[in-house]
């Protein structure tokens, strides 16, 4: 084997191909996870596409190779924890079989506590470990020193997603697989593997054994998410973060009341375009590979209600809150007080699953407390679920709804309580509109690209719609054309070092 691989280098060496350097590349480095907007993807993914081509009318090799590649992407992103991957996997997999094949209740029971032991006991370890500690510190002297404990990139979303699965199976909605390689597949897909969206296995699994097949509409409409989602990541997103957001917010006291306004306005498209950005090339990506998911993001800031808000924004994780915490704990069948209750519960565990902070936890209380008072003044009016505000009424609903989620947002964004609050302090009480032009005509580039992508945001949806068809009807060509043009303009902008995506932190 030595052997071999010195031959190996010496024949990289004449050629001119330094191996050291591919060994860098292709090996994990924690400062550069593999993310879908870097060039490192680009040529792996077309390398990808080549061998899965070859394998298109052999499912089982197919499936096999996506598997491996899918592990290697976690891997790039998250190291020797992609073992943990595969705990998951096992573990459930076994686990939901052992549940189908037996019929005492009980015993099911148990195998689905034991089930939310593994999922959530890994998400509770690596996620929570240090929170507790230093909650807990006081008890023993209130000496805190963090634990060295890694997250690895994701856990939260495969965690889910693995769940979702087993417990569907003890509620009598999802027959098991019986096939290993399948449930792998499933679980470890990679477009949707690190960020989302949340699968579900009802969803997903019948599409695994299909016979692959790329309609023209599927390739056309996959290109389109994949070009809008890159420009959202790459051009809008990470410049006004790199340029503008993180500069107000990493110091809301050196600046005035209006900027760290526009810095919360510009936080709020930020994040949004961040995360429906890798949802949308996500969903583009699973197209060029012949299967469907789900949409993750529905223009969220037109929502006229908090309600409404929670039905358009992560799609994937508000339902999964819903199916599997807000049902199980009663729901709206236990009474109003009971329901209300449920409401801010769930959004508080919801607010704790993106991140082990108070911030968090006041973010999800400030969104339960939020959904409880408007589902209380609907019920009050008698007005249901599919009554909507019209004309002036759902302008003021939808600019209230956006400035509420706003303010949540600075608690979601900062890292303490206190610049949480003084970033609101210097809104309140030293808001300087003098200073606004001033602001503009420094910030220009910033506010051009938050207009567009405001105005892109805002835009009816059937604009949306004329542009997916121009671009599903486009030769071949006319899409390589335009792909290119994007990776140009993306290079004009984009700054030294590549910016992950917002949500690989939960």
């Amino acid at each position: 084997m030595t052997m071999w691989l010195q031959n190996l280098i010496e024949l990289s060496s004449n050629c001119g191909i330094d191996i050291h350097k591919v060994v860098d590349v292709l090996t994990y480095n924690p400062t550069q996870p593999l993310i879908f907007s870097s060039g490192l993807f680009v040529f792996l993914f077309l390398s990808f596409s080549f061998v899965y081509l070859l394998f298109k009318n052999h499912t089982t090799a197919r499936l096999l190779f996506v598997s491996v590649f899918s592990y290697y992407f976690y891997y790039k992103s998250s190291g020797m924890y992609f073992f943990l991957l595969g705990i998951v996997t096992f573990t459930d997999f076994f686990l939901a079989r052992m549940m189908y094949d037996t019929a005492d209740r009980f015993r099911r029971k148990l195998i689905v506590i034991a089930s939310l032991c593994v999922n959530l006991g890994l998400l509770c370890y690596f996620k929570y470990t240090n929170f507790f500690y230093e909650m807990l510190s006081p008890l023993w002297g209130g000496n805190f020193s963090p634990l060295d404990i890694f997250l690895p990139v994701g856990i939260s979303f495969f965690t889910f997603q693995s769940l979702s699965y087993t417990i569907d199976v003890y509620r009598g909605e999802l027959k098991p697989l019986d096939n290993l390689l399948d449930y792998v597949f499933y679980v470890s897909f990679f477009p949707q593997l690190v960020a989302g969206p949340i699968v579900r296995a009802r969803d997903f699994i019948p599409q695994i054994r299909k016979p692959l097949f790329v309609s023209d509409e599927m390739f056309g409409r996959g290109v389109f998410f994949i070009i809008i989602g890159l420009f959202k990541k790459a051009v809008i997103s990470d410049y006004i973060s790199v340029n503008f957001v993180e500069r107000i917010f990493d110091n809301p006291s050196l600046y005035s009341g209006v900027e760290n306004l526009f810095g919360v306005y510009g936080y709020a498209l930020q994040i949004y375009c961040d995360f429906s950005g890798y949802s949308d090339m996500a969903i583009g990506l699973a197209l060029l590979l012949g299967f469907r998911f789900p949409m993750n993001f529905n223009s969220p800031y037109k929502s006229d209600s908090v309600t409404d808000f929670w039905h358009r924004w992560h799609i994937s994780l508000s339902t999964w809150l819903k199916d599997y915490l807000y049902i199980s704990l009663g729901g709206n069948r236990k009474g109003k007080i009971r329901t209300y209750l449920n409401l801010v519960i769930t959004m508080l565990l919801g607010g704790l699953w993106h991140g082990a902070s108070w911030n968090f936890i006041v973010w999800g209380a400030l969104h339960g407390t939020a959904l409880a008072i408007h589902k209380f003044f609907r019920t009050l009016t008698g007005r249901g679920k599919d009554y909507r505000s019209r004309g002036i009424r759902k302008v003021f609903a939808i600019l209230t709804t956006f400035h509420f989620v706003c303010f949540c947002w600075i608690f979601f964004r900062n890292t303490t309580f206190e610049s949480s609050m003084s970033m609101i302090t210097q809104i309140f009480t030293s808001f300087h509109p003098e200073v606004f032009t001033q602001m503009v005509s420094g910030y220009w580039e910033v506010f051009l690209l938050m207009s567009v992508g405001f105005v892109i945001h805002f835009c009816p949806d059937r604009w949306q719609d004329k542009f997916s068809g121009v671009i599903v009807r486009m030769p071949l060509l006319g899409k390589a054309l335009v792909v290119i043009a994007l990776v140009f303009l993306v290079l004009q902008v984009k700054s030294s070092d590549i910016q992950p995506f917002i949500y690989f932190q939960f």
